[in-house]
Order: C-alpha cells, then structure tokens, then sequence
C-alpha cells in the first residue's frame, strides 16, 4: 500500500474513532514546611557526621578559637604548626588580616568579574613584581589554580595544531581533587573510584621525580606522534611538565637543582611549558617567596594558594610568555575569584611578608627546626631522614619501627602540639611562618615526648 492510499483509509476510520478524551494527571506536589533557623550553640560530634559526608579522617578534636600560633578547644591549648595544612601563615586571629577582611567587608565583598577591582589589581600588581610572572589569573583554591594551568598549556599546544597534547607529572606528585588536577596527581590510590574504562583524564604520563633519565624517557616517548595516529592527521607533542618545587603530599621531597636545569632545557628544546606547582612550598614557606627560587629556575607558569590569602580562600596561576596570553575572553572564568574580600586578604599577607621580614624568620626558624629534629633522631631510631626547606619540613619514619604517622600525630596532639602527616610514613611541621623561636623550642620539646612515648608502647 503506498502512503496516499494509508492516508485514506486511516481518515476513512475518524468517524469511528469517537471522541478522544485526554486525562492530565495532577502533579504531586511536596508539602511546604516551614524553614527552620540554623541551631545556636554548640554541636556534638555525633550530630556533626549525622550530616557531613565522611569523606575526611578526623581527630576527635573540636577547635572553638585561636590567637597567634595557638589554637583551643573548650579545655585545652594546642601548639598548631598545621597552620591548616600550610595555610595560615600569619597564625590565628592575626590584627593584620582581621582589619583588612574587616574594612572590605563594611564596603563590598563580591562584585563578579564583570567589573575591574582596585584590590585585584594591586594584587597581581604585587605577584608580578616580585616573581618571574607577566600576568595573573585568579581563582578560589590549588586545585582550580593547577586546572588553569592545565588548559593554559593544552592551549598553548592548539595554537601549534597539536591535536595530542601531553603533560608530563611527576610520580608521587599531588596538584589537587578537581578530575583535571586529580588526572595530573601521580598517585594511582587517589584515582581507585574515579576513572572511566579504568583511565583518568588523558594526556598526562608520569616520570620519577628528581630523576633526569627518566623525566627525558617520557618526554622522547610522548614528544612524537605514533604512525598509526600521523596518517589520521593527528599530531602528540609534550605541551608541558607540571612538577612540584617540593613535593608535599608525596613525602616533604624537595626538587633538586640539577633536575629542575635538565626540565629547563627539555622544555626550551622542545617549545614546551615548565609549570611549577607553588601550591604548598610558595609564599615564603620554603624561605624564599618561591619554591623555584631555591632550584635556580625560571618557570614559564606557577601557582599559589593555601597562604595567599593566610586562610580566606583564594588561588593564583601566574604566567610569562605565551602563557601570559594564551587563554582569552570566554575560554576561562571564575564566579569567586580575585573578589574584593579574598584579595584584601592577599594584599595584607603580602604586606606582613614583606614588613615582617617573613622570609626571613621562616629560614631561621627552619633552621632551628631542622637542628631540633635532628636531635631527636640522634636519639631514636625510628627516624630514618628529615628533609624539607624552611618551615616545610617532614619527618620520615622507619617501617622497622611500626610506628606510623598518623600514630605519632596523635601522641602529639594529646600533649598540646598539632601535626599533620604527609603520607603513612612522614610527619609534616608547618607552623605559621611568624613563629617565634620559644614556639619552635616547645614543638621540639612536645615532639621528642610523643616519639619517646610511641617508641616505647612498641616495645
């Protein structure tokens, strides 16, 4: 039957078709409740995890204030040289900082990046200045900072019709829990649950860091472009290496000078990208503004977080060259970054690093820090190394010992001094970096008695 004629018949039928009758259901709808104001005063621990995801091992600790390099529960005083996880670098309650974020606040906290801001400005102005960096982007964290870092240098390599653009990171490296960054990070354990067929996001390969053969391995391997993708028009290059200056999560490991020089000249022979992750080490912490400033190297990006803003959340990707201007209008925007609020919060960090000569104090107390822990481990054999750059600095203990960090945190924190591992193995110190030498004294002290006690419940 051709279509004219089903025409036909199926209008032939109409007249006994009837009326059709069409129902609509009634949607449901939820009852409306009335909102309830948030509950005053304090919560219980049990209450807390009846509502937050548990996706944080934490101590049995609640925290209500703080002042200086100290923190307090209800009952109790602790010595902090977490700094939250190397973040407040001008300590607890700093006057600083409370009246910058204070005076913003009675003005505008956040506008969007639709408008120019005064405060912006002046913080770029600053990060340019007194670094290798041309121009700024802002963000809101380390992880959001790498993320941009990672579609600047895939931009760079579109500009040059590369259709396979590469990064190389380093194993043991950890640049953040966004997917890109997460991608980047050279620790499989925090990939398990996250992948698509068993892989991340590609384009990343990792290298063994402080190790030239194997960095210039990978980068001969990815920089060419198989046959098989070449006849399809498709062209691999390594558009980047993204590396740590010191690596923080993967043990307190600094770079070293020689492999920093060998990443240099692979990148400058090739048209590739060096991007430092300054995320943790920067901002003065290492004793210098710039972890790569202790590796003689000129990196074409960096980024910066955690202590930017001493605590208010704010992020940077610095960048020179190329990258300066690789991403353009629409190809990559932030609703929170570089507000008013966060960047008065960076501009009063900045001017307390340099009127308190905090890089200055974070090299002195470094070294009698690293005097201390040394030490101790004259005095036990559960420490095997002890490595790190100013007031960064991780204490690595032996597996023969059984003894784990995380063991080590806890004994610490029951006598008064806050730690933070880095890995099973390393504990991490990262005071603020206006600590006074009484206050390193006293970790010491509180440290040597929380080893003391966890060597000898071993026995």
């Amino acid at each position: 039957m051709n279509l004219t004629a089903l025409l036909s018949s199926l209008l032939l039928l109409l007249p006994t078709l009837g009326t059709l009758t069409f129902s609509l259901s009634t949607p449901v709808s939820t009852p409306s409740k009335a909102l309830k104001p948030p509950v005053q005063g304090p919560i219980s621990i049990d209450d807390f995890n009846t509502n937050i995801q548990t996706t944080y091992g934490r101590y049995p600790l609640t925290l209500t204030h703080g002042s200086g390099s100290y923190l307090y529960s209800k009952d109790k005083k602790y010595l902090d040289f977490v700094s939250g996880i190397a973040t407040c670098i001008l300590g607890h309650s700093n006057p600083a900082l409370q009246s910058a974020v204070s005076s913003q606040m009675s003005k505008m906290h956040h506008i969007s990046n639709l408008y120019y801001m005064e405060g912006q400005g002046r913080l770029a102005e600053w990060l340019v200045d007194n670094s290798v960096g041309e121009k700024v982007f802002f963000c809101n964290s380390g992880g959001e900072a790498n993320e941009a870092a990672i579609k600047c240098m895939r931009k760079v390599g579109s500009k040059k019709g590369i259709t396979d653009p590469v990064i190389l990171t380093a194993e043991s490296s950890f640049h953040g829990r966004t997917m890109g960054a997460l991608s980047a990070t050279g620790q499989p354990k925090y990939h398990e649950g996250f992948t698509y067929g068993g892989r991340m996001v590609e384009g990343f390969a990792n290298f063994i860091f402080n190790d030239s053969k194997s960095l210039e391995r990978a980068f001969r391997k990815y920089n060419k472009t198989p046959v098989w993708d070449k006849v399809r028009g498709r062209k691999r290059r390594v558009v980047g290496i993204m590396v740590e200056a010191l690596q923080g999560e993967g043990g307190i490991r600094p770079g070293t000078v020689e492999f920093f020089k060998n990443a240099r000249e692979l990148c400058d022979g090739s048209d590739a990208l060096l991007m430092c992750d300054e995320v943790q080490v920067g901002m003065g912490r290492s004793g210098k503004l710039w972890g790569y400033e202790n590796l003689s190297v000129s990196p074409d990006l960096f980024t910066t977080a955690k202590a930017l803003g001493g605590g208010v959340p704010i992020g940077a990707m610095v960048a020179r060259g190329e990258a300066a201007t690789a991403l353009g209008p629409g190809e990559h925007a932030t609703t929170y970054g570089g507000n008013p609020l966060a960047c008065a919060a960076g501009l009063a960090v900045a001017k307390e690093i340099v009127d308190k000569d905090l890089c200055g104090n974070a090299r002195a107390r470094g070294e009698q820090l690293e005097a201390g822990l040394k030490a101790i481990q004259s005095k036990s054999s559960m420490i095997i190394d002890i490595r790190g750059w100013g007031l960064l600095r991780g204490v690595e203990l032996s597996e023969e010992c059984g003894v784990l960090a995380g063991e080590v945190v806890g004994k610490a924190m029951e006598k008064g001094l806050l730690l933070v591992p880095a890995g099973l193995r390393v504990v991490r110190f990262v005071p603020p970096l206006n600590v006074s030498e009484e206050e390193v004294s006293e970790a010491l002290k509180l440290f040597g008695e929380a080893m003391e006690e966890a060597q000898s419940q071993k026995k």
